[in-house]
């Protein structure tokens, strides 16, 4: 290779490297000051005080909370949607909140509920949860996984999940001025499922996709006969 040639294939390979070095700096940065900027009671056990007015931004019906890392602070838009997930396994409150803590699983939910009815939560109603492959949902929805108590199959669920299930969706609903839920089977409504957001995801199962309807109508009885505004 000529002279030339070589200083000149030397500087590319430099400034692809300067390139290279620029990106990560960039990259660690962002995630510095993404740790830097998480409330202070994100990722760790909360005294009962802190638990306490945590509830009283959310739901009274939580029995566990360990809010996790993984969320936009805050969300963008106001809730008017929820979106119903499993968990795909019969995991604890605690199992799964641990899994939720995890930074590189880039995963979370605002709340569950276990197979015995027990309800947590992990990112405040106040922010974006990480859960249903889609920035745009995630900004208007509550999302809520629910334990499998069969794995597999139908993915059902306990009576005693469903049961909190509803309960939460009801308290959600109140507190967030929803009228009534809709379920359409697609997007537009404001009752909506994981799988409608992601091609490679049976999400929540087909036992709880069959009880959409349910849910829907359950949940406005007892929100007073109301319908969902469109």
């Amino acid at each position: 290779m000529e002279p030339g040639r070589r200083k000149e294939g030397f500087k590319s390979i430099w400034c692809l490297l300067l390139g290279f070095a620029l990106s990560a700096a960039v990259i660690l940065a962002m995630c510095l000051w993404s740790y830097r900027n998480l409330p202070d009671t994100v990722g760790r056990m909360l005294t009962d005080s802190e638990k306490e007015d945590v509830a009283k931004r959310n739901s009274s019906l939580i029995e566990y909370v360990y809010l996790s890392p993984n969320a936009d602070f805050p969300r963008k838009g106001r809730i008017r949607k929820l979106t119903i997930h499993h968990m795909a396994g019969d995991l604890s409150l605690e199992e799964l909140g641990k899994n939720f803590s995890d930074r590189d699983r880039r995963a979370s939910s605002n709340y569950a509920v276990d197979s015995e009815g027990r309800i947590a939560l992990y990112v405040e109603e106040g922010n974006r949860a990480w859960t249903s492959s889609s920035r745009e949902n995630d900004h208007q929805a509550v999302t809520i996984e629910v334990a499998n108590d069969e794995l597999g199959g139908d993915w059902h669920v306990s009576d005693e999940a469903y049961e909190a299930l509803i309960a939460l969706c009801v308290d959600i609903c109140k507190r967030n001025g929803i009228e009534g839920l809709n379920f359409t089977g697609d997007k537009e409504g404001n009752l909506t499922l994981h799988k409608m957001f992601a091609d490679d995801t049976e999400c929540p199962g087909p036992y709880l996709e069959r009880q959409m309807g349910h849910i829907a109508a359950e949940v406005n009885a007892r929100l007073g006969g109301k319908q969902a505004v469109p």
